[in-house]
Parts: structure tokens; C-alpha cells; sequence
């Protein structure tokens, strides 16, 4: 368990309604804790009325003598820019608003006057509002807000005599949800809490026994945790009181369609349906607009369905509310045979969309159809077999009766047999691998082989969640499933920071996944998105080649299989960082999103048929068999101690290619620009070689003993030389020099 003590300082915190009560808890514990604190108090009494500079200099005076920073207001909260100015005044900054006064008018409905009604939601929403509001633009420029608002049971539940209070304690939730949602992308999070304890609003209700029971202190430990930088939790509700803290989310039943083509929606068919509306077996739990809207379009999907209309390439035209899945006559289901044609073009526009560039000399094999060693991305073995996934194959299985609309790619496997075509035909063959039920949804394997002619190049295994589609007393788990596989607990053996383009999801939709949800604002507005989001798809290509680069030296035919959840979206421009692990020849990674610290790609892993390069020991060799290999693992040792002179003299990269029996046998790299100190290491250039040699192991020993002449071997047909010739010259110093056996 973690035993680090959460230290506030720094932070400027402002508690309203600081004077007593829960409010002095918060702010004597905050500047316990190393905050700055502004104590905000009216002096008035419960009904709002008076005024006194009292409490919140007492509690200043408090805060002082035990060494901590405090400064007293005595402003409403109706004055919200004043309370901010504050602490800008005081402490040159605010990152903590506790939005915690409050006061009562308590009156049976009959008897709320519009006076009663409006001061209550003066100072309980329009204060909390307001004050907000001032500090807002404060903590976006800082990258840094955190924010309670004080909601109460009465809000929830209701509460005889509390109309007023009730409507503007709820009305709370609903501004911090959406703060939450506006605040994320800048690192403000927002959230609500009902309390139960002791207070100037609960001494005339509650006995003294349950008073003492009810301290304040009792819920501080709370807020304090939500407004830790550490804490990650925004958009949320929290009972809390006596000791005990409880998180509450809304719950939803399934419902029931009412209207149909062939009929009228009429009260009759309401009341006809009046049991399955107020059914709360499985229900939904709702966490966002898009969950909230689906039904809709469960309606919209089924009566089209009715019409001959599809409202998307995948629609199936069912309905949650008659969604059935019959495990039995499903799995061993073979979808539809698929055919993938493609040329160059897809496999470079493939590249691009997962963010490979020309500025990257070591991205041209993938982005070039000229080069000599150009190549598909392994990962691309996804976009050749995805139709057997997207082409809506899976409605025209028996026992799947579901609702398309629902649908969530939640992990994929891919395994890579032999190196992807370039170019060429390839057919896909689908099956219904296994169902699971998870109570809340169904989780369907689908298992996709892919064939060049007769040649199997790749399997995938696509795992599709379908929302609201469980509960039909399936199994939980799979033999079939490709597990998941959690990094080991330590630091990253290499981290690669990417910057994602703001047109990276335009672009990666061009690779064939054409949902609106990727490029239409108004589309991923309903899905509860500021703005369209990247596909799942393409953070998992830019996490494969990451590792690609760094353990394979984008040598493909290194590449045997990927295995990723998709568990957070990624918005076009934000930065994915690719945190990697090595064990043996599997690749252990996670994909965050630098902005926000959210893990997007998590429980990956990538396996390689054998890693070049290994982080910990760059230069390692293996034994090739060849009197080559000899030569250059001493031009290594003896690089290593003079690596930097020599990169001062040469500054080039040399590629060599060793021969044996007329076949490429070993591969070297003696680099003498990256780094400042120069590196020699088995395997193609990381980048590209200035020049690269090519000649047979016994001439190259021949060369290097001084036996054969450089320039006769050349004309003789014995050296191949590419790129800059002239840089030749500059290796004599290195084999005469450093070469010697």
C-alpha cells in the first residue's frame, strides 16, 4: 500500500463557508497539509441573514498559529470574481475551489415563496457557479484545477420541506459533470459530494448523540483525496459520512420499444408494457450522453430495419430490448468469405495514417514503393482482414440477434505468419470463436485467418463487446481468448513520445474504417466527445512500430504477433507515449496519452521471432560463425574508448553487408554520427547508412588484413559501394587503426 503522505504545497485552496463546520475542517486540514488557504465566510446565520468577519477570522487565526498560510474573506459567494481575487492577491494563484457554503429556507412546497426559492439557489448553485466560473480560466492556463461541489442526499433522494434546496443541490451534479467533461483536457477535474455531518444546518435537526457520531473530520479525508494531483477521479458523486464513503451512479432498465411501423404508440401499449419499462433485471448503468441516447437509436435502427433501410454498414436493425444471443447455435458459425485487393498505394497510405513520416530517413521503406526494401507494417495485417469484422458479416449469424449500434472493439490480437504482400489478393476466412457473458454485455471471439493464394500470412482475433446484450447465462471466460498481459512492476526499458496529427484520424480513415465518429464533430458530439476521436486502430499501429523500432530495427520479418485492449480514446493531436518492457523476445507495452497521463493502449504485449537490439546492451553480438563477426566485435571494444574522436573525424553511418556462399550471412552497423560517441552493433542501420558495403566474408578479411587493395576490389566486382562513395575513404583510418587482430 502506498504510505506516501499527500502534501499540498503550492496549492492555493479557497473553502467557502470556511467559518465552521465542514468547511473549517477542509481548511484546517488543507493547510495542515502545506496549502495556502483563502477562508471564505458570510458570518451569517443559517437562514443567510447578517453578516460578521468573526468566524473566518477565527479560523484564520487557527490556521497562523500552527504555522500554516491563511487569509480571511468575508464576501457571498454572489461575489464569486472577489473571492478569487483573493487568493490571486494573497497567493498569486488558485488550483482548489471547495464550493461548500450553503444556507436553508426549509418550507413545506405550498408555503416556498419565490424569495425562499431564489436565495436558495443564489447561494447554493449561482455562488458555486460563479466562483467557479472566476477561477476558471486561471486553472486552464495553469493545466491544473480541482474542484468540489457540495450536494446533499436531500438533492438525490428528496426531501420533505427541501423543494428549494433539493432542486439546487441536484442542479450541482449536473454542473460538475459537465465541468468534468469541459475541464479534462486541461487537467481540471470536478466532482460532488452529499455529506452527512455536524453543521450549522444540521445542529436544529439531528439529536447531539448523532451529532458527535457525524463529525466533519469524517468526510474531509475525502475532498482532500479528490483534490490531490494524484487522484485521477473527475465527473463523480460521493456519499460520505460517519466514516463511510460510497460512490453512486445512475441505474437504468432495459425499457421497451413501444413504437412500431405496423402500429400506433399509443398509452395502451405504454401500460401494455408497463413491466418490462420498470424491470431492473440487468439493467444499464448510463455513464455518459452517448449511453444515454442509445435507445434512440435503437428505435431509429429497428424501425428503418422494418422500412429495407440500414441506417450504417453494420446495422443489423435489432434492438437492445429484444436482443438475444444463443451461444449454442453461434460459436463454430462461419461468416462470409471477404476479399481484400490492394496495390503499393494502401500499404503507404496505411503507413501515414499511423504516423510514419519522410523526416524519418528509416520510415522511407514503408512510405516508398521504390525502395529496395520496401515493406508492409505488420500491423496492416489488421486492415487486410477487417472486413471479415466491419462488412456486417456477423448478422447473418444464427443465435446473434443483437444490436449493431452497441458495438465495442475492445481487444485484438494479431499474429503474422509470413511478411505481408506489398501488394496482391487476400481472402479471409471468419468464425464465431467462442461468446462470453459478462452480465452487462456480451463478448463475442471472432477469429479471422487471412490467405495470400494458398498461403496463410496472418491470423486475427477480434474481441467485440456488445453493450446490454448480456444475461443470457453464458460462461464468463474462454480457453479461446489471447489474454491480456500486464507490464512487469518496474521503469520502462524505452519510452517513444509520438505526436499524433490533428488530421490523424482523417487520414487513418482512408485505410477503410469509415465511421462517422472519426471525422464528423456533430456525430462524436452525440457520443459524448468534444470532438471526433482517433480510432482504437490507429493508436494500436503507432504502438507496434514503436516497438518495431526499437527492438526490430523495423525489420519485419522479425515481427510475430500483437496483442492490445483499447482502454481509454485518443483525440487527434494529442501525444501517445509507448512505454515498452523487454522479456526475452516479448515485448511487454502500454500507450499513454501524455496530456492527461490516461493509459489509451493497456495489457499489450508484442512478440518478436528474435529482438537485434537490445536496450540494456546495444552492441551485443551473437555468434554468426563467420571471421567477419571477430572484426567487428573488436572495432567495437575499441570504438567504445574512442568512440567520440572518431565521430568528430568521420561523421557517417556504415552499413555492411557480409556475403557467404553468395548469400547476405551477417549484417553490421558501425555508426559514427548518432549519439556523440559512436556505436558498432549487429544488424541494418537504424536509420540511413551513409554508405553501405557489400562483399563476401573471405574478401572482407582479405581487405582488412591489408591483403587486398580497396579500390581493386571495387573494379574487380569483389566491393559493392552505395550512397556516398567518397566517405570510404574516411573508413581506412578505422580499419588500419582500430581493426588489428
Amino acid at each position: 500500500m502506498d504510505s506516501q503522505v499527500l502534501r499540498f504545497d503550492g496549492r492555493v485552496v479557497l473553502v467557502t463557508g470556511a467559518g465552521g463546520g465542514l468547511g473549517r475542517t477542509y481548511a484546517l486540514a488543507f493547510a495542515e497539509r502545506g496549502a495556502s488557504v483563502v477562508v471564505n465566510d458570510l458570518g451569517g446565520d443559517i437562514k443567510g441573514e447578517g453578516k460578521s468577519s468573526f468566524a473566518a477570522d477565527k479560523v484564520v487565526e487557527e490556521i497562523r498559529a500552527k504555522g500554516g498560510k491563511a487569509v480571511a474573506n468575508y464576501d457571498s459567494v454572489e461575489a464569486g470574481e472577489k473571492l478569487v481575487q483573493s487568493a490571486l492577491d494573497a497567493f498569486g494563484r488558485i488550483d482548489i475551489i471547495i464550493n461548500n457554503a450553503g444556507i436553508l429556507r426549509d418550507r413545506s412546497f405550498a408555503r416556498i415563496s419565490d424569495a425562499d426559492w431564489d436565495i436558495i439557489h443564489r447561494v447554493h448553485l449561482k455562488g458555486s457557479f460563479l466562483i467557479t466560473r472566476a477561477a476558471w480560466n486561471h486553472m486552464k492556463n495553469q493545466k491544473f484545477g480541482r474542484i468540489i461541489m457540495t450536494s446533499s442526499a436531500a438533492g438525490i433522494y428528496g426531501n420533505f420541506g427541501q423543494a428549494n434546496y433539493s432542486a439546487a443541490k441536484l442542479g450541482l451534479v449536473g454542473l460538475s459533470n459537465t465541468l468534468a467533461i469541459e475541464g479534462t483536457k486541461y487537467n481540471i477535474q470536478s466532482n460532488c459530494i452529499a455529506p452527512t455531518a455536524g453543521s450549522r444546518l444540521t445542529q436544529t435537526v439531528m439529536p447531539q448523540d448523532l451529532l458527535d457520531a457525524l463529525k466533519p473530520e469524517y468526510v474531509t479525508p475525502l475532498v482532500l483525496w479528490l483534490c490531490h494531483e494524484r487522484c485521477q477521479e473527475t465527473g463523480s458523486l460521493f456519499e460520505v459520512g460517519a466514516g463511510w464513503v460510497g460512490k453512486l451512479r445512475w441505474e437504468r432498465s432495459l425499457g421497451a420499444i413501444i413504437r412500431q411501423t405496423n402500429r400506433p404508440m399509443t398509452p395502451e401499449a405504454v401500460r401494455d408494457e408497463w413491466a418490462k419499462i420498470c424491470d431492473f433485471d440487468n439493467a444499464d448503468k448510463p455513464q455518459t450522453i452517448q449511453d444515454s441516447i442509445n435507445p434512440l437509436y435503437q428505435v431509429l435502427s429497428q424501425v428503418d430495419s422494418e422500412k429495407g433501410v440500414s441506417m450504417n454498414p453494420t446495422s443489423h436493425g435489432t434492438s437492445l430490448s429484444s436482443s438475444s444471443i444463443d451461444p449454442a447455435k453461434a460459436i463454430g458459425q462461419k461468416l462470409p468469405v471477404t476479399l481484400y485487393k490492394y496495390s503499393h498505394l494502401e500499404p503507404i497510405l496505411y503507413a501515414l495514417g499511423v504516423g510514419m513520416s519522410t523526416r524519418d530517413p528509416d520510415h522511407l521503406k514503408f512510405l516508398y514503393e521504390g525502395s529496395e526494401d520496401f515493406s508492409c507494417l505488420p500491423s496492416f495485417g489488421v486492415v487486410v482482414s477487417q472486413a471479415a469484422f466491419m462488412s456486417g458479416g456477423l448478422a447473418s449469424v444464427p443465435g446473434l440477434n443483437i444490436d449493431f449500434t452497441r458495438v465495442l472493439h475492445g481487444e485484438q490480437y494479431l499474429e503474422v505468419y509470413k511478411p505481408l504482400p506489398t501488394s496482391g489478393e487476400m481472402t479471409s476466412h471468419a468464425t464465431v470463436a467462442d461468446i462470453m457473458d459478462k452480465g452487462s454485455g456480451a463478448i463475442i471471439l471472432l477469429d479471422v485467418h487471412t490467405y495470400h493464394g494458398a498461403d496463410l500470412i496472418c491470423y486475427n482475433q477480434f474481441s467485440v463487446f456488445v453493450v446490454g446484450a448480456g444475461g443470457f447465462g453464458g460462461k464468463r471466460s474462454s480457453s479461446k481468448a489471447k489474454a491480456t498481459e500486464n507490464p512487469p512492476s518496474r521503469p520502462p526499458d524505452v519510452v517513444e513520445i509520438d505526436v499524433t496529427n490533428a488530421d490523424q484520424a482523417a487520414l487513418y480513415r482512408l485505410s477503410g474504417d469509415w465511421n462517422p465518429l472519426h471525422i464528423d464533430p456533430s456525430f462524436a458530439a452525440l457520443g459524448g466527445f468534444e470532438r471526433p476521436i482517433l480510432h482504437g486502430l490507429c493508436s494500436f499501429g503507432f504502438s507496434a512500430r514503436h516497438v518495431l523500432k526499437h527492438f526490430a530495427n523495423n525489420d519485419v520479418t522479425k515481427f510475430k504477433a500483437i496483442k492490445v485492449r483499447f482502454a481509454k480514446p485518443v483525440l487527434p493531436g494529442q501525444t501517445l507515449q509507448t512505454e515498452m518492457w523487454k522479456e526475452g523476445n516479448r515485448i511487454f507495452l502500454q500507450t499513454k496519452v501524455k496530456e492527461t497521463g490516461e493509459i489509451a493502449i493497456a495489457g499489450a504485449y508484442v512478440d518478436l521471432a528474435s529482438t537485434v537490439n537490445n536496450p540494456e546492451s546495444k552492441a551485443a553480438v551473437q555468434d554468426g560463425g563467420l571471421q567477419s563477426d571477430l572484426v567487428f566485435e573488436e572495432i567495437s571494444r575499441r570504438v567504445k574508448d574512442v568512440g567520440g574522436q572518431l565521430v568528430k573525424k568521420v561523421n557517417a553511418v556504415f552499413q555492411w553487408d557480409i556475403t557467404k556462399d553468395g548469400k547476405t550471412a551477417s549484417q553490421w552497423t558501425i555508426d559514427l554520427k548518432s549519439g556523440g560517441s559512436g556505436e558498432v552493433y549487429r544488424g541494418k542501420a537504424r536509420g540511413r547508412a551513409d554508405t553501405s558495403f557489400t562483399l563476401s566474408d573471405e574478401d572482407f578479411m582479405e581487405l582488412v588484413l591489408g591483403k587486398v587493395n580497396p579500390q581493386k576490389a571495387f573494379f574487380a566486382g569483389k566491393l559493392k559501394v552505395k550512397g556516398n562513395i567518397m566517405l570510404s575513404q574516411k573508413l581506412e583510418m578505422i580499419l588500419k587503426d582500430y581493426a588489428k587482430l
